[in-house]
């Protein structure tokens, strides 16, 4: 099933910009050998890969590039508050190469439950490819119910939901009345409480510089050594508020520049991470 393709760990993998503000494809291919510690799936052009500043053109290079090295599942961050738009642009995508699509909640026109679902079931049935639900009300200004949710994993082409909401409960309802539906945790530090109600991996903004760590956390809990996974995703904690203090992918950028990944370059109006920061990340580097 691909499903079972799509568990364990995601990574939304950053795009690296050289200092001309292009795309680095040397970069590129250094991070995607780093995935290859322990990343099972990678999510291209979600957020963390600034999407919405990267050009249609600029993605169909960047994707043909990365799925001529990367040989395990790729998922393609596709969405938004424009639904005819979405389904329009489809047809002008590659699909051969992708596992499916990762496409985030209707964000700034704050869209009814009603109109997220038919949102969502139309862009469904036109995709060639499953799709994922992610909802992140922190960005969107909406939130994916687990109502909606339920009823949307009704649909054959829908196959899972990416949880940034931070509500147990609704994450504890969603699994408990969904049947092989994909749970995925879409906060670092919350995916043992995610895997311990039943969610199937994670999604994860950190693991673009620590895939081994995050993979090894991932694994002890599913193997019953949750003491030792949360000893684990603890480590973490400090780095982990560091990584939204003046946004993402700015924090994780500038992690990864100092791990010598890549450039610390985001397009604007994103800005580089200030001095302050970057000497707040290097205390808790490892």
């Amino acid at each position: 099933m691909i499903t079972d393709n799509l568990k364990g760990l995601g990574v939304a993998l950053v795009t690296p910009f050289d200092r001309d503000d292009r795309i680095d494809y040397e970069a590129l291919e250094r991070i995607l050998q780093h995935m290859n510690s322990g990343a099972d799936y990678l999510v291209v052009f979600g957020t963390t890969g600034e999407s919405v500043t990267v050009s249609a053109d600029e993605k169909a290079q960047a994707l043909q590039f990365i799925k001529a090295l990367w040989k395990k599942p790729i998922v393609l961050g596709y969405g938004g508050n424009h639904t005819a738009a979405l389904i329009d642009g489809i047809k002008h995508i590659a699909w051969d190469g992708i596992s499916a699509v990762l496409s985030v909640s209707p964000y700034y026109n704050r869209p009814s439950q009603t109109g997220i679902i038919k949102h969502y079931s139309l862009l469904a049935d036109h995709l060639p490819i499953p799709l994922i639900l992610y909802n992140v009300p922190g960005r969107t200004g909406s939130k994916l119910t687990a109502d909606t949710t339920l009823k949307l994993s009704e649909h054959h082409n829908i196959i899972g939901t990416k949880e940034a909401s931070g509500d147990l409960e609704q994450i504890r309802e969603i699994t408990e009345k969904s049947d092989e539906f994909l749970v995925i945790s879409g906060d670092d530090l919350l995916t043992p409480e995610i895997l311990g109600l039943g969610g199937h991996g994670l999604i994860s903004v950190l693991a673009n510089a620590y895939p081994a760590e995050f993979n090894k956390a991932i694994q002890l809990f599913l193997k019953g050594n949750e003491n030792e996974s949360r000893s684990l995703f603890r480590k973490f904690d400090e780095l982990n508020t560091l990584m939204y203090a003046e946004g993402s992918p700015t924090g994780i950028k500038e992690l990864m520049h100092q791990k010598g990944l890549c450039l610390n370059n985001v397009r604007l109006p994103m800005d580089q991470a200030s001095k302050s920061l970057s000497q707040k990340i290097s205390k808790h580097l490892f």
